[in-house]
C-alpha cells in the first residue's frame, strides 16, 4: 500500500484529514482508525458508511426539547411517566445525553443550543430560550432546572434565563454541589453529575 501522501491516494488522504477533525482525534489517531478500517473494508468499514449515511438521511432535532432524534418528537418527550411538570435545561445535546447515563432525573429537557457569549456574538436571540418560556405555559411547568456549566458563559445564560422566567413564577433550581467552577457537564462522571442534581437549589 501507498503511503496515504501519493496522489494515488487522494480520497483515503482525504478521509485521514476528515477524521482528524472530529473532536478527541488528531492526525496520528485518524491515520490508525483509517488504517484500521481499510483493513476491515468488507465488514466494519461497510456497515460504518451504511450507518453514516443512514443517520445523515434521518437524524434531526426534536421539535419540542431539541435533543437529536430520528423523529420530529424524541423518545423522551414522547413518554408520558416523564410529563413529572419539572423540565431540565442543558446547553447542548451532549450534557442531556451526560445527565441520562445517571437515570438521576425522569422529567424532561430544554436544549438551548449554546450559551450567551459576547465573544462568540452569541445572544438571546441565538438560543432557544423562547421556546423554553412557551413551554412553560403548554407543558403545566413547576420547575426549571438549569443545569448549565459552571463557567462564565453558563453562568451568564443562567441568570439572563431566570430573570426572563421570573414573570411566570415557576420555580427555578440549578445544579448544586458536584459541579467544579469551570467545569463541563460532559467531561463529569456519572456519579458528579447524579449528586448535583439531587443537590440542586433555588436559583
Amino acid at each position: 500500500m501507498h503511503s496515504p501522501g501519493d496522489k494515488d491516494n487522494g480520497e483515503i488522504e482525504a478521509l485521514i484529514q476528515m477524521m482528524s477533525r472530529l473532536p478527541g482525534l488528531g492526525p496520528r489517531s485518524a491515520r490508525r482508525i483509517v488504517l484500521h478500517l481499510i483493513r476491515r473494508r468488507a465488514g466494519q468499514m461497510a456497515q460504518l458508511a451504511t450507518l453514516l449515511a443512514s443517520v445523515a438521511e434521518s437524524s434531526r432535532e426534536c421539535l419540542a426539547c431539541g435533543n437529536v432524534t430520528q423523529s420530529d418528537i424524541c423518545p423522551i418527550c414522547q413518554d408520558p411517566s416523564r410529563a413529572t411538570g419539572e423540565i431540565c435545561v442543558v446547553t447542548d445535546v451532549a450534557d442531556l445525553w451526560a445527565l441520562e447515563r445517571g437515570r438521576a432525573f425522569r422529567g424532561r429537557y430544554h436544549v438551548l443550543g449554546g450559551s450567551l457569549s459576547a465573544l462568540d456574538e452569541i445572544g438571546p436571540e441565538d438560543l432557544r430560550i423562547p421556546e423554553l418560556i412557551n413551554r412553560i405555559t403548554d407543558e403545566n411547568v413547576t420547575e426549571v432546572i438549569l443545569a448549565l456549566s459552571a463557567t462564565v458563559e453558563g453562568q451568564t445564560t443562567a441568570h439572563y434565563i431566570a430573570d426572563a422566567l421570573a414573570p411566570t413564577q415557576v420555580a427555578i433550581t440549578g445544579l448544586a454541589q458536584g459541579v467544579p467552577i469551570g467545569g463541563e457537564l460532559d467531561y463529569l462522571d456519572d456519579g458528579t453529575i447524579t449528586a448535583a442534581l439531587r443537590a440542586r437549589r433555588k436559583f
